[in-house]
């Protein structure tokens, strides 16, 4: 008897088995089909809205910079994307994103390069401390460079007798200090068809129009907590050219040199990074730089640590405006 059932007992499992792959299948063909419809019914997150929305970039290179003017920002919000905080919300009627570059080129022109990517960033304005090297311009002075360019791009060259010898196959736009000979960088960007070689990267020119139209209006501090004050009343200097390097400069003879040689007004360590990493994206770009010290030209030591809130209130001030007028 049990050998007559065998064949149709078999037969029954292989029907069941059957039936229960094809159930499966259905069902996780169905799963699929109901995560693809929720994936395209659910609305974005917010962050999504954060990262999407467009905005103008505020970068600063220090806190204390950046915190006045988060101090006053509405619809804060904030992320943090690969250890970077970023704070959205609304400045002086404009829609932006707040975050620190870090001090030094590399910092600086990583994280521009960050909020580029994940933000739909429309401008960029940085705003910070530096150091003045035109005799013109006295602490606190705000200046809104036309041009940057990376003054500490060099190649120091070996020494023959009394002369030196610099590498042939670099372009030397401008003369040396010592054995350091400064020289262009080779950048490409979409719509070149070959990389070209420069030394400046442009400031936007609608920026700027919009720079020269605050210039004038904005009334800046001369004096820090505890009665410390300025001879006279800081000033907003729009045009000429500032220059950015890797490094803290507080020597008179190299100031001169950086004034004289490249006829910046300012020097900075992030700028140039900043505005070569917009160039490169086509993304309009303007910095707005408040003197700090005078690299070297002061007759008493650095005066940086005395006056660098003073002078992160005044960059502060023309961002605002800045922002207002844009």
């Amino acid at each position: 008897m049990d050998n007559e059932f065998e064949p149709r007992i078999e037969k029954d499992r292989e029907i069941t088995k059957n039936t229960i792959r094809y159930r499966s299948n259905r069902f996780t063909a169905g799963m699929v089909m109901l995560i693809i419809t929720t994936i395209l019914v659910v609305p974005p997150v917010a962050q999504s809205d954060e990262l999407m929305g467009e905005r103008i970039a505020v970068v600063s290179a220090f806190a204390p910079e950046l915190e006045i003017l988060k101090s006053e920002i509405e619809d804060r919000s904030v992320l943090h994307i690969n250890g970077i905080e970023f704070t959205t919300g609304i400045l002086e009627g404009q829609y932006v994103v707040l975050f620190l570059s870090g001090i030094s080129m590399v910092n600086a022109a990583m994280t521009v390069q960050l909020a580029l990517d994940q933000f739909n960033i429309r401008s960029i304005v940085f705003s910070g401390i530096a150091g003045g090297v035109d005799p013109q311009f006295d602490i606190g002075d705000v200046i809104i460079a036309e041009q940057w360019g990376q003054y500490l791009e060099m190649v120091y060259a070996r020494k023959v007798q009394e002369d030196w010898e610099t590498i042939p196959f670099f372009e030397y736009p401008y003369g040396n200090f010592g054995m350091m000979f400064p020289r262009s960088v080779t950048v490409i960007r979409e719509g070149l068809d070959v990389p070209e070689t420069r030394f400046w990267f442009p400031a936007d020119k609608t920026l700027l129009e919009s720079a020269y139209q605050v210039a004038g209006s904005v009334v800046l501090e001369r004096c820090i907590d505890g009665g410390l004050c300025l001879p006279e009343t800081p000033m907003v200097s729009v045009g000429g050219s500032g220059v950015s390097g890797g490094a803290f400069i507080d020597n008179a003879e190299f100031r001169k040199y950086i004034h004289e040689t490249f006829g910046a007004q300012v020097l900075d360590m992030e700028s140039a990074a900043v505005a070569h990493v917009a160039w490169a994206n086509d993304v309009p770009f303007l910095a707005v730089r408040s003197l700090a010290d005078l690299a070297g030209g002061s007759g008493k030591a650095n005066q940086m640590e005395v006056f660098i809130q003073l002078a992160a209130v005044n960059a502060a001030k023309v961002v605002k405006a800045l922002l207002r007028e844009m």
